[in-house]
């Protein structure tokens, strides 16, 4: 009997090591432990370390871990958080023997992601280079140092490279594990997942890290209104100027407040909030292109499709394809 019980369903391995940040085993766990469609759990998920037993963390506790290196070769999906223990991948550029032992049995094709620094691993293993990838901006002059061939992007949440991803602090190990769920399943069931779990359900990957940001003046939420009358009129030409009416300020001050309280420009919040709309629309209904196009407000067909294959690098009739077969009980990976 192999580690996982369930063969229907998507099996996730989170490889920890000593020094471990118990919130970020807990984030993988979270997230695809309470993914569901129709009551049916849509994840398992395993915790694993190079060598069986204790592992330190960098609190006053402990994690007995019973699985070895045997749950990396059965994963679909390998998630390795940080550790604040150093080892050779943080101070030569080198993978230790036991943790190169254990990554080398992970099968070709298996989905590989990172939580913080645990992308040091990834790049140590050489899984990054030639790739883009973040980390911990705090980390970021060292992982350059170490790693030159990494595409370092020091000031986004999360990077997707197909394969491999990596994400930078710990929020944005939710925000990377959400992504993936939207990847497998679909907007609504990671958007259930946030809901379960009191967190946004989308920030985008691009969207900067919060590095030496002022903190927002008592009272911010000053935006809040203008973000509750746009969602309510999607399918609307929405201008900037309309928004900053909603909250009587002037264009200026509102994209500053927007900013300060949202992380991201107001018109690339909006996009994004289309997009969603859109991949909802596309998921749950069979509705023409045209349609959903205009009900998440792209206006036209071609404008839908310009923006769809920009942000996710698939057309809508492919996305929408891909989530029929889900939905009829094929696994998305």
């Amino acid at each position: 009997m192999g580690v996982f019980q369930h063969p229907g369903r998507h099996r996730v391995t989170v490889l920890v090591r000593h020094g471990l940040l118990p919130v970020e085993l807990g984030i993988p766990h979270r997230v695809f432990g309470v993914a569901k469609e129709a009551g049916e759990r849509l994840y398992e998920v395993a915790t694993c370390t190079p060598e069986p037993g204790v592992v330190r963390t960098d609190t006053d506790v402990t994690v007995n871990v019973e699985h070895g290196p045997e749950a990396l070769a059965e994963a679909d999906t390998v998630v390795v958080p940080s550790a604040h223990e150093t080892d050779e991948s943080w101070t030569s550029g080198r993978l230790p023997g036991p943790l190169a032992e254990a990554l080398a049995m992970i099968r070709p094709g298996t989905r590989i992601a990172s939580i913080c620094t645990g992308s040091f691993v990834l790049a140590a293993a050489g899984l990054l280079d030639g790739r883009r990838a973040t980390t911990h901006w705090d980390a970021a002059e060292r992982f350059r140092r170490l790693y030159p061939r990494v595409r370092l992007e020091p000031d986004v949440l999360y990077t997707d490279e197909g394969d491999v991803l990596t994400s930078a602090g710990v929020a944005s190990g939710f925000d990377l594990c959400l992504h993936m769920t939207r990847v497998d399943f679909g907007v609504a069931v990671a958007n259930r997942v946030a809901r379960r779990s009191v967190v946004p359900p989308h920030r985008d990957g691009g969207q900067a890290q919060y590095i030496e940001r002022p903190v927002p003046e008592t009272g911010a939420a000053a935006t809040r209104r203008a973000r509750e009358w746009a969602l309510a009129r999607l399918h609307e030409p929405l201008t900037l100027r309309q928004l900053a009416e909603c909250e009587a300020m002037s264009v200026r001050t509102f994209t500053r407040r927007f900013r300060e309280e949202v992380g991201t420009s107001p018109q690339r919040w909006l996009l994004h909030q289309r997009l969603e709309r859109a991949r909802h629309l596309l998921e749950r209904s069979d509705e023409p292109i045209d349609r959903v196009a205009a009900e998440a407000g792209f206006g036209s067909a071609s404008s839908l499709r310009m923006h769809f294959q920009a942000a996710l690098g698939v057309s809508p009739s492919a996305y929408r394809r891909t989530f029929a077969g889900a939905a009829a009980g094929s696994s998305p990976r």
